[in-house]
């Protein structure tokens, strides 16, 4: 047993190595399309527009 119970150095998961790239802010390469997100982000601005003009005024 160890003379520290509260040392816990070396607990918990290994950090993931981070490309230069990465470390500066870059996003990581393969992502999700730009375009993509844009189209998304359109749709679901349009379907809670929708909702707000659909429900009576109180």
């Amino acid at each position: 047993m160890a003379k520290s119970r509260n040392n816990l150095l070396g607990v918990g998961g290994q950090r993931k190595k981070l490309s230069r790239l990465e470390r500066q802010g870059a996003a990581p390469r393969g992502g999700g399309s730009a375009a993509g997100a844009a189209d998304a982000k359109q749709e679901l601005l349009r379907k809670m527009r929708e909702r707000t003009q659909n429900q009576p005024q109180s």
